[in-house]
Protein backbone atom coordinates (compact mmCIF):
# COMPACT_ATOMS: atom_id res chain seq x y z
CA UNK A 1 0.00 0.00 0.00
CA UNK A 2 1.54 3.72 -0.90
CA UNK A 3 2.36 5.68 1.85
CA UNK A 4 1.02 9.32 2.40
CA UNK A 5 4.70 10.23 0.97
CA UNK A 6 4.04 8.42 -2.36
CA UNK A 7 0.44 9.78 -2.50
CA UNK A 8 2.35 13.38 -2.24
CA UNK A 9 4.68 12.55 -4.99
CA UNK A 10 1.76 11.14 -7.31
CA UNK A 11 -0.38 14.28 -6.78
CA UNK A 12 -3.16 12.27 -4.71
CA UNK A 13 -2.47 14.43 -2.15
CA UNK A 14 -1.56 18.17 -1.97
CA UNK A 15 1.57 19.79 -0.27
CA UNK A 16 3.48 22.86 -0.62
CA UNK A 17 6.24 21.52 -2.97
CA UNK A 18 9.44 23.17 -2.56
CA UNK A 19 12.18 21.42 -5.34
CA UNK A 20 11.83 18.09 -7.94
CA UNK A 21 14.20 16.03 -10.12
CA UNK A 22 13.57 12.68 -11.40
CA UNK A 23 14.49 10.75 -8.14
CA UNK A 24 13.73 13.30 -4.98
CA UNK A 25 11.15 15.54 -3.96
CA UNK A 26 10.95 17.85 -1.11
CA UNK A 27 8.05 19.85 0.38
CA UNK A 28 6.72 21.96 3.33
CA UNK A 29 6.41 19.87 6.82
CA UNK A 30 3.14 20.36 7.23
CA UNK A 31 3.61 20.27 11.56
CA UNK A 32 6.40 22.61 11.08
CA UNK A 33 8.74 22.88 14.21
CA UNK A 34 9.68 26.91 12.57
CA UNK A 35 9.16 28.56 9.05
CA UNK A 36 10.85 26.65 6.75
CA UNK A 37 10.91 23.16 8.22
CA UNK A 38 11.11 21.27 4.75
CA UNK A 39 10.89 17.32 4.15
CA UNK A 40 13.50 15.37 1.48
CA UNK A 41 12.51 11.93 0.54
CA UNK A 42 13.11 9.73 -2.37
CA UNK A 43 9.96 9.37 -4.75
CA UNK A 44 10.87 5.46 -4.65
CA UNK A 45 8.88 4.29 -1.61
CA UNK A 46 11.87 3.06 0.92
CA UNK A 47 10.68 2.88 4.73
CA UNK A 48 14.10 2.48 6.13
CA UNK A 49 16.84 5.36 4.91
CA UNK A 50 19.79 2.72 4.96
CA UNK A 51 17.72 0.06 3.24
CA UNK A 52 18.44 2.88 -0.39
CA UNK A 53 21.08 1.93 -3.00
CA UNK A 54 24.25 3.43 -2.02
CA UNK A 55 23.56 5.99 -5.38
CA UNK A 56 20.72 6.88 -4.15
CA UNK A 57 21.15 7.56 -0.64
CA UNK A 58 24.11 9.92 -1.66
CA UNK A 59 21.84 11.77 -4.33
CA UNK A 60 19.69 12.36 -1.72
CA UNK A 61 22.09 13.77 0.16
CA UNK A 62 22.72 15.89 -2.78
CA UNK A 63 19.24 16.79 -3.28
CA UNK A 64 19.02 17.85 0.53
CA UNK A 65 22.25 19.59 0.09
CA UNK A 66 21.17 21.80 -2.69
CA UNK A 67 17.48 22.58 -0.99
CA UNK A 68 19.15 23.67 2.39
CA UNK A 69 20.94 25.97 0.83
CA UNK A 70 17.98 27.80 -0.53
CA UNK A 71 16.35 27.11 2.68
CA UNK A 72 19.13 28.85 4.49
CA UNK A 73 18.74 31.91 1.85
CA UNK A 74 14.70 31.97 2.37
CA UNK A 75 15.02 31.97 5.72
CA UNK A 76 18.74 33.31 7.32
CA UNK A 77 19.61 31.41 9.94
CA UNK A 78 22.78 29.99 12.11
CA UNK A 79 22.29 26.66 10.59
CA UNK A 80 20.22 24.61 8.41
CA UNK A 81 19.85 21.51 10.79
CA UNK A 82 19.20 17.83 9.39
CA UNK A 83 17.56 15.11 11.43
CA UNK A 84 16.43 11.55 10.07
CA UNK A 85 14.16 9.81 12.25
CA UNK A 86 11.58 7.70 9.98
CA UNK A 87 9.28 6.33 12.77
CA UNK A 88 6.11 8.13 12.11
CA UNK A 89 5.76 7.57 7.82
CA UNK A 90 7.15 4.11 6.86
CA UNK A 91 8.97 6.22 4.00
CA UNK A 92 12.37 7.40 4.25
CA UNK A 93 12.92 11.31 4.74
CA UNK A 94 15.04 14.12 6.09
CA UNK A 95 13.81 17.09 7.97
CA UNK A 96 15.08 20.15 6.89
CA UNK A 97 15.15 22.67 9.75
CA UNK A 98 16.27 26.38 9.57
CA UNK A 99 17.87 26.91 13.21
CA UNK A 100 18.62 29.58 15.51
CA UNK A 101 19.46 27.56 18.24
CA UNK A 102 19.28 23.78 18.94
CA UNK A 103 15.89 24.17 20.34
CA UNK A 104 14.79 24.84 17.18
CA UNK A 105 15.39 20.81 16.47
CA UNK A 106 13.41 19.89 19.66
CA UNK A 107 10.71 17.58 18.15
CA UNK A 108 8.57 17.96 21.24
CA UNK A 109 8.19 21.43 21.18
CA UNK A 110 4.76 22.92 19.68
CA UNK A 111 4.55 23.20 16.04
CA UNK A 112 3.69 26.47 14.17
CA UNK A 113 0.04 26.67 13.22
CA UNK A 114 0.20 28.44 9.75
CA UNK A 115 -2.15 29.36 7.56
CA UNK A 116 -2.75 27.90 3.72
CA UNK A 117 -1.61 31.35 2.72
CA UNK A 118 1.96 31.75 5.14
CA UNK A 119 2.32 28.03 3.78
CA UNK A 120 2.54 29.23 0.45
CA UNK A 121 4.53 31.89 0.64
CA UNK A 122 7.38 30.16 2.75
CA UNK A 123 7.31 27.33 -0.37
CA UNK A 124 7.88 30.03 -2.80
CA UNK A 125 10.45 31.89 -0.89
CA UNK A 126 12.75 28.27 -0.68
CA UNK A 127 11.24 27.92 -4.73
CA UNK A 128 12.79 31.28 -5.75
CA UNK A 129 15.89 30.71 -3.44
CA UNK A 130 16.69 26.97 -5.29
Amino acid sequence: MATIFSKIVAGEIPCYKVAEDDRFFAFLDINPLVKGHTLVIPKREVDYIFDLEDDELAGMQVFAKKVALAIGKAFPCKKVGMAVLGLEVPHAHIHLIPMQSEKDMLFSNPKLQLSAEEFAAVAEAIRKAF
